[in-house]
């Protein structure tokens, strides 16, 4: 232990100094943030120029600049680079993206969702497999339509019903040509690498195909069918929606809530109390509702049969005079409100006016909105003389999750898929383990919702989507009841042969006419890993990449998007449509609250990698949709939260920070300051790789043999240092563990190479023999280019910039990073736990004697420092 003893008893390394100096770099970055830019003359596509002396700070716009589109035009991202032979399926990776709607733009839950499957990627593409990260786009239903449709009025006044179906959905495709491609573009900033020859849109002809011939198939199973039922009615889309975007907002009473199209908040949370007259009669039955407005269209008023209050045959209607009779079910609850129940002929209609569906039955508040009936409807009653009262009474409230309408039940025929069988299936495949959900605990709610599944209704009211593949029947006298007069076809021609055949009469006798609806845009998305390879059809594509590897996506999304696939590519291909499923925990601000316009804590990632003024913040609020008040709320938690505005990080630090606080199974509380402080971890890389350059000096050649069994023992030491670094790192990446994957490459560079190796390197660069600086320079040559690559998934902007400013070890040594082996724990076999020892014992001595000095403020010695053991001390 004598030699490493006296190397670091020692250092020149005075932690006030060196304190003194990280200080003063650190100042100098901040004073002159990003100032420096790349402005070569670079052709697209051509590599950076990297020959010219390193700036003298790490700058994320000069560094980022210019790598993306060398990336893209040397087809790194493509899993037939490097590859002549055969594609071997043993050493596949295959992913693809959560499609984003086209009309989003970047926040930071997509921002994370990019920068784990893009380390995953770029991990397994350095690992030498076949890789493919598809990118694509969803066409969005809903959310594009209403884009559009404010578009048009904005523009012409216009609303899409004045201008037809045809040319409002040609109005759609001439946004999405204008504006769909700006996610893509803000992928790119985030350095994701996909192979963007192979994205896809899902209204694209093949895609589209896939869906028809998907809806076809499963209709004629009998596994797709039409109901006229209850359906979830949101009055702000006009459209129905599925039960898993209904929202359920539990009141404990008395609440007034927002509800879009109305001024003024709406009262939930009570019960309201008025009374029925017996005709001819000052008798009355009293009955209770939540929804006041609804008892327009009742026709009856329901007991229970063992009810003595109300033994009367009929009460009358107070507005439509209509009799309605009393009617005994045991459903009726006699220890709720009044102990009876009404029977609505007719509530709010689709656009949410209340209505009487017959005549000739009517109100005064006929066609009025449904909450603005409401009031209207319990003055009326207070006129009467038949209102009671209101009192608190807690309940849960239907919102839904798009348009944070209130939802109506409406009674309309949809179509729906018949679930129970298909979700067996996908809970068959996680219970058997074929397939594998991560973190394991999502696995309970996987099983919750298989297990007690109901059908899925997936007509939407739209224009803008896939359309129905369906047709109504016309040969006679018929009508819509039952189902048995629609046909499903690839084309209108398939269809009348199929009714023809159906009905027993010859093409020319039928009619059709095509359902209005669109598909729930979760269906196509649901086929999304295989129709993007051309299925139904057959192809190279298909059989190499289906099956994919994994699925990484946020946990919110579990049944929306992951069951469906699951169930969809059992159902539909026979075979799951991917192996592993790793969800990521949801994105909060440093506080720990959900993002939201209205808090003003939504963090545009381009903002935290550009950086931007508070003014520049308080701007984007006025361009939302935000009312007023809620402005000026935003703009006071702006200017709580970043009261400077955001500094410019980079790409690099922001992908950084998001992998390493990727907990699994907490969500991420995510500091700007964190993001900030991963900045001047790059800084640090900058500065130790610009010292490295100047140590190896021109015309470095750097042996191939295998390095660790020579050389001095603090060389033998950061090796050992190395090699761990590179066994945590592999592990955590294969176990999906980020934050120990970051950890391992961050601690390796920070308290290993750059505050020990790199102290212990410059007394022996500047007078070492010859022998030593041989080492001791192939060994800072070893650990840079190794350190680089553990680092190059998570930063792969300034891992490339600083990996090309390396001198090459082989003469065809790959052109990138990104292509460049990751660190093996076959190669980085160099651990010797008990140097490592000695080497912590004497740092624990050196640690001790720093505090001790600096605790008594003791004076600074000059220290001899070399990798000669210093002369024995004088005898007494």
């Amino acid at each position: 232990m004598t030699q490493p003893f006296s190397l670091l008893l020692s250092f020149p390394h005075n932690p006030s100094r060196g304190s003194q100096k990280k200080a003063k770099a650190e100042k100098k970055e901040k004073k002159d943030p990003g100032v420096l830019t790349y402005d070569a003359p670079t052709r697209p596509g051509e590599k950076k120029d990297v020959t010219g002396p390193m700036p003298d700070a790490y700058s994320p716009q000069y560094v980022e600049a210019a790598w993306y589109p060398w990336w893209e035009s040397q087809g790194f991202f493509k899993p037939e680079y490097g590859r002549v032979s055969e594609r071997n399926p043993e050493g596949l990776f295959m992913m693809c993206i959560p499609p984003p709607n086209v009309t989003g733009s970047l926040h930071l839950g997509h921002a994370l969702t990019n920068a784990i499957q893009d380390a995953l990627t770029r991990w397994h593409r350095m690992r030498g497999e076949t890789t493919l990260w598809n990118p694509g786009c969803d066409h969005a239903g809903i959310a594009t339509q209403v884009v559009v449709e404010k578009k048009l009025w904005r523009e012409r006044g216009q609303t899409r019903h004045d201008v037809g179906r045809e040319a409002f959905v040609r109005e759609v495709w001439k946004w999405k040509n204008e504006k769909g491609d700006r996610i893509y573009h803000q992928l790119k900033k985030l350095g994701s690498s996909m192979d963007w020859d192979r994205a896809c849109f899902t209204m694209d002809p093949k895609l589209s195909y896939a869906v028809q011939e998907a809806f076809v198939r499963l209709h004629e199973e009998g596994v797709i069918y039409r109901s006229k039922r209850l359906v979830n009615w949101s009055c702000t889309l006009h459209s129905a929606i599925s039960d898993i975007e209904v929202d359920k907002k539990e009141l404990p009473g008395r609440t007034l809530l927002p509800v879009p199209g109305y001024k003024d908040k709406v009262e939930f949370g009570v019960l309201v109390s008025f009374a029925y007259k017996l005709e001819d009669s000052d008798e009355e039955v009293v009955v209770a509702t939540t929804r006041v407005e609804t008892m327009l269209g009742d026709t009856a008023v329901a007991v229970h049969p063992q009810d003595p209050r109300y033994q009367v045959p009929h009460v009358l209607h107070p507005f439509t005079g209509r009799r309605l009779p009393i009617v005994c079910d045991d459903f009726v609850d006699m220890g709720f409100g009044t102990g009876t129940g009404m029977g609505p002929k007719a509530g709010a209609g689709p656009r949410g006016a209340v209505g009487i569906e017959e005549p000739p039955w009517s109100s005064p508040m006929q066609g009025m909105k449904r909450f603005e009936a409401r009031g209207a409807v319990l003055e009326a009653l207070k006129h009467k003389g038949l209102f009671k009262e209101v009192k608190d009474n807690p309940m849960v409230v239907p919102v839904c999750s798009r348009s944070k309408d209130v939802v109506e039940p409406l009674l309309k025929p949809q179509w729906y898929v018949r679930c129970e069988g298909l979700a067996r299936g996908a809970a068959d495949a996680v219970r058997r383990g074929d397939l594998r959900i991560l973190p394991h605990f999502h696995c309970k709610t996987w099983f919750q919702w298989m297990d007690n599944i109901r059908d899925w209704c997936i007509s939407r009211q739209l224009w803008w989507g896939h359309r129905i593949p369906a047709y109504f029947v016309t040969v006679d006298d018929s009508s819509d009841t039952d189902g048995r007069y629609w046909v499903s076809g690839r084309s209108e021609e398939e269809a009348k042969d199929k009714a023809a055949k159906a009905f027993g009469v010859t093409p020319d006798k039928i009619s059709l006419r095509q359902d209005e609806d669109v598909l729930d845009t979760w269906f196509s998305s649901g086929l999304f890993p295989f129709s993007i390879f051309g299925w139904p059809n057959a192809s190279e594509d298909l059989q190499v990449f289906y099956p994919g590897t994994l699925l990484e996506t946020g946990h919110d999304i579990l049944f929306f998007w992951v069951a469906r696939m699951v169930m969809l590519g059992l159902k539909l291909t026979g075979r799951l449509p991917f192996r592993e499923v790793y969800l990521h925990a949801v994105v909060r601000d440093a506080h720990g609250r959900k993002m939201s316009k209205s808090l003003g804590n939504v963090i545009d990632p381009l903002d935290v990698i550009s950086g931007i003024t508070l003014e520049g913040l308080h701007a984007q609020l006025l361009e939302s949709n935000l009312e007023p008040a809620e402005v000026e709320r935003a703009r006071q938690g702006q200017k709580s939260d970043y009261p400077a505005g955001i500094p410019e990080c980079g790409t690099d630090a922001l992908r950084f920070a998001l992998c390493a606080y990727t907990t699994q199974g907490r969500d991420i509380n995510l500091d700007v300051n964190r993001i900030l402080g991963y900045r001047h971890f790059c800084n640090k890389l900058w500065n130790a790789t610009k010292f490295a350059i100047r140590a190896l000096g021109p015309g470095f050649k750097s042996p191939l043999a295998a390095l660790g069994q020579w050389g001095h023992p603090i060389d033998r030491w950061i090796l050992s240092r190395l090699s761990l670094a590179v066994e945590l790192s592999d592990a955590a990446l294969r176990a999906y563990d980020f934050p120990a994957a970051t950890t391992a490459a961050y601690g390796f560079w920070l308290y290993e190479l750059c505050d020990v190796y790199l102290e212990c390197l410059k007394p022996v660069l500047a007078e070492g023999a010859a022998p030593a600086v041989a080492a001791a320079r192939c060994t800072l040559y070893t650990c840079l280019d190794a350190g680089l690559r553990l680092l190059a998934p998570f930063m792969p902007f300034v891992s490339e910039e600083l990996f090309q400013r390396l001198p090459r070890r082989a003469p065809h040594a790959p052109p990138s990073i990104c292509v460049t082996p990751y660190p093996s724990t076959q190669q980085f076999c160099w651990r010797d736990g008990g140097l490592e020892g000695s080497v912590e014992f004497v740092l624990g001595i050196v640690r001790a004697v720093r505090s001790l000095r600096a605790d008594y403020n003791l004076t600074r010695t000059r220290a001899n420092c070399g990798y000669q053991t210093p002369p024995p001390p004088p005898p007494r």
